[in-house]
């Protein structure tokens, strides 16, 4: 068994460890969410955290981890008659970004469910992690209906499996901890918020810390077992306060005064429901309990805030989670005096030895780097092109406010990850057939199982009522739903654009189409192409709002090398299906189809574009141009796509609802 790193020697990340400890504390606070860059000892933490949980006590051969003491009543394993247990260490497990649904709430055995009615049940990781720690790594790229069952086995202690009438239910109830990077995409406002607490967590910019955390790391790989021994009564002090800590605090006292603060504090903060008010309560009561002290103060109170509000703080998905610590601390002040039991405590303190806090409520850094090139100098243009100065370059347009658009689908039927834009046979879904299942049996199809079933009865001896099943039978049952696409934007950024005062509608009408791709769990990618060349802004990701980063930093003029724009984006799709081949991919091209630089340009542009319809790929070309004098370039390009073209003012308008026609009907001639 390897030996994990210990809690106590993590280097600083002091939020992190006091939000881990919390929940230890108090379960019901309701788990952590831990964002950050990589190799900030993430996973280490977590990990670390399960060797400092106390022991449990569970029913012997129980499969669900019963509490002998008060077993469980409608455990799948019992009924179990109370009295003495076996004692076990406190489980961490890890659920893996791939898992399958079955693998994560348990599979029930069909074939002799319906052959014979017994409740074959094989327990699943939601089980496993009964009364100990469910870790996920990279929580952000779970499949979304995975996360719904992780979050709702998390709030109601339960997990309920169902399949063709026979169900299943067990208790689990466990401490849940999801890590991810925001780089590679984010999570649903609405998952957020069901994680009780958040924090960020950073590699520090101290050069002795930095030494000391290398220092810790080479010293555990050498020898890990001498290392955690070095440990070992740090550990066994953390352990033992944890325990005090637990049975402290059903005494710790929630008075008026601290709820009236937590009650201002989240109206102030005009955060949506009520569960951050129920989430801070919960954690001003455990940093008491850690604390050792029976009544919470103001001090609890605002640690709370810092752990329990920054992700609630969102009102879109380009909004970086973060708390106005000052607005926070007036507040406190507001409302500080209405509790006897702290009326001569400090409002702005740091929290007690538990950690320092502050950090966990500091907004996130700005995303990701400038976008373009910043550095090249405006050129002549050419056929009548405007010229642009430095200065716009050095001062790029900012985006108008974003609008809702209607859905820009991919034709035809694919098969990769789940999302909610395109047509693709699916694990969930609405059932379109049947079909003899390869490997196991995940998605039953009754009727034509029983259908396969009814014409060998008499040959198999059927006496009784029930109907006798073979495994050759059984029918998997085929669903369609939804899955996200690639969204490769290609942006045209030239003098064109800034001349005619677009760029900001363009950036505009771009963000919204982002905000699109991000509810519907798309991955993006950003083209852009001005002067003499193109480059690739943001290479595909899931991350749309370093995605909206880079639009906002674009900046333009210059020539139009429209086909080193598109050139550009095929090599992008040619490498992206190398590495994830059913991700099918919607081009958006953003353009007023002007091009210049180069013999020919629009021509060579043209040849550009048929590489894309030879090869299938749906896209849009968003029309920018302007003026009473239009050329129509952008819909000649959009011919040459095989795709559709839309006006920036048709995106916006109930008239784009015929654009997914459009775009399947012109795949079709082509």
């Amino acid at each position: 068994m390897t030996t994990p790193f210990p809690f106590t020697a993590v280097v600083g990340q002091d939020d992190l460890r006091l939000a881990l400890l919390l929940n230890a504390v108090s379960p019901a606070v309701g788990g952590v969410l831990v964002r950050g860059e990589k190799g900030t000892a993430k996973s280490t933490a977590v990990r670390a955290l399960s060797a400092l949980l106390p022991e449990v006590a569970v029913v012997p051969g129980c499969r669900f981890s019963c509490d002998p003491a008060a077993p469980d009543p409608s455990c799948p394993d019992g009924p179990h008659e109370p009295g003495a247990g076996t004692q076990r260490p406190a489980r961490m497990v890890e659920l893996p970004v791939g898992a399958s649904e079955d693998r994560l709430v348990g599979a029930l055995d069909i074939e002799r469910a319906l052959a014979e009615g017994v409740k074959a049940f094989e327990p699943g990781l939601l089980a496993d992690a009964h009364r100990g720690i469910l870790y996920v790594d990279e929580v952000n790229l779970l499949h979304d209906h995975l996360v719904d069952l992780l979050l709702d086995a998390a709030a109601m202690g339960a997990s309920y499996v169902e399949r063709e009438g026979v169900s299943v239910r067990h208790a689990a109830r466990f401490l849940l901890v999801g890590t991810m990077n925001p780089e590679e995409g984010e999570l649903r406002p609405q998952l957020l918020d069901r994680f009780g607490l958040t924090v960020e967590v950073a590699a520090s910019r101290e050069p002795d810390q930095r030494v000391e955390v290398v220092r810790r790391r080479l010293a555990y790989d050498d020898d890990p077992a001498g290392f955690a021994a070095r440990w070992a009564g740090e550990e066994a002090a953390v352990r033992q306060r944890i325990v005090a800590a637990r049975e402290l605090l059903p005494q710790v006292k929630l008075g008026d005064g601290a709820l009236r603060q937590i009650a201002a504090t989240c109206a102030a903060f005009e955060v949506d429901g009520m569960r951050a008010d129920i989430v801070m309560a919960r954690t001003a009561t455990a940093l008491a309990a850690w604390a050792g002290r029976t009544d919470v103060l103001a001090e609890d109170v605002r640690q709370a805030a810092l752990l329990a509000l920054p992700h609630r703080r969102r009102r879109n998905p380009f909004d970086a989670p973060g708390l106005d610590e000052s607005k926070l601390d007036e507040t406190l002040e507001e409302f500080s005096g209405d509790d006897g039991s702290d009326p001569d405590s400090d409002p702005d303190p740091g929290p007690d030895g538990g950690g320092p806090g502050g950090g966990g409520g500091q907004p996130a850094p700005d995303a990701g780097p400038q976008g373009g090139d910043t550095g090249a100098r405006p050129e002549a243009g050419e056929d009548g092109e405007p010229q642009t100065s430095g200065a716009s370059e050095q001062s790029p347009a900012r985006a108008a406010e974003p609008f809702r658009t209607k859905v820009l689908s991919v034709p035809g039927i694919g098969e990769g990850a789940a999302g909610r834009r395109s047509r693709a046979r699916t694990e969930h879904g609405r059932t379109t057939g049947a079909r003899r299942p390869q490997g196991a049996l995940t998605k039953l199809h009754l009727a034509a199982t029983v259908q396969a079933a009814a014409p060998h009865q008499r040959a198999r001896g059927r006496s009784g009522r029930g109907l006798v099943v073979r495994r050759d039978d059984l029918r998997q049952a085929t669903r369609e739903g939804r899955e996200g696409n690639l969204v490769l934007f290609v942006v045209d950024a030239s003098g064109s654009m800034a001349a005619r005062q677009r760029m900001s509608a363009v950036k505009g009408a771009v963000l919204s189409l982002l905000l699109d791709a991000y509810q519907r769990r798309d991955k993006v990618g950003l083209v852009t192409f001005r002067g003499s060349a193109a480059e690739v802004a943001l290479p595909p990701t899931s991350s749309v709002d370093a995605a909206a980063a880079r639009l906002e930093s674009l900046p333009t003029g210059g020539r139009t090398p429209l086909a080193a724009g598109l050139l550009r984006a095929h090599e992008v799709l040619r490498v992206e299906k190398l590495r994830d081949p059913a991700r099918r991919a919607l081009v958006v091209v953003v353009t007023d189809g002007r091009a210049t630089g180069g013999p020919e340009p629009v021509a060579l542009a043209g040849r550009a574009a048929r590489l894309f319809a030879a090869d299938s790929v749906a896209s849009v070309v968003v029309d920018c141009e302007s003026g009473p004098v239009r050329l129509g370039l952008a819909g000649q390009l959009a011919g040459e796509l095989g795709g559709a073209a839309v006006t920036l003012e048709e995106l916006r308008a109930d008239s784009i609802a015929g654009l997914v026609r459009d775009v399947q009907g012109n795949r079709r001639a082509a």
